[in-house]
């Protein structure tokens, strides 16, 4: 199985370009994201991942994604090779994208309301606040 989910920041806005054999949409990003854990004393670390979005997941990422942003999204790894006009190989490792979504909250500067890839329309559910003092914790 090939499953990546991914939820980040992205590092700049989405780079759209079109195929030459069928001028197919292609969305190019990459996202920040944050490892789990950090050694005692580091700084947590980031990975950055590069993300291709095609056709309709693209037009969505293209039109709605800009840096700075948390989004999630889910896809496959995909690597691929290819040579130069030096001759020379080059290697890419990518996350195809085949869901996005908005991860920010309204706080935050994300919408309440949008469409996910599938056109539908999603609510986030804003209502849920978290107390962030110490005195009720039970341990």
């Amino acid at each position: 199985m090939n499953k990546v989910v991914l939820m980040g920041r992205l590092t700049r806005d989405p780079e759209v370009r079109y195929t030459q054999t069928n001028n197919t949409l292609v969305a190019s990003f990459s996202l920040a994201v944050n490892r789990r854990f950090a050694r005692q004393g580091e700084e947590r670390q980031a990975d950055f991942i590069n993300i291709v979005a095609w056709s309709k997941t693209g037009e969505f990422c293209s039109k709605y994604f800009k840096k700075g942003q948390q989004v999630g999204v889910i896809g496959r790894l995909q690597t691929r090779t290819w040579d130069d006009d030096n001759g020379q190989k080059h290697y890419v490792t990518e996350v195809v994208a085949e869901e996005a979504y908005f991860a920010d909250s309204k706080r935050d500067g994300g919408a309440s309301d949008f469409e996910n890839t599938f056109g539908e329309t999603v609510t986030q559910n804003t209502e849920f606040q978290v107390d962030s003092s110490d005195d009720d914790l039970p341990f």
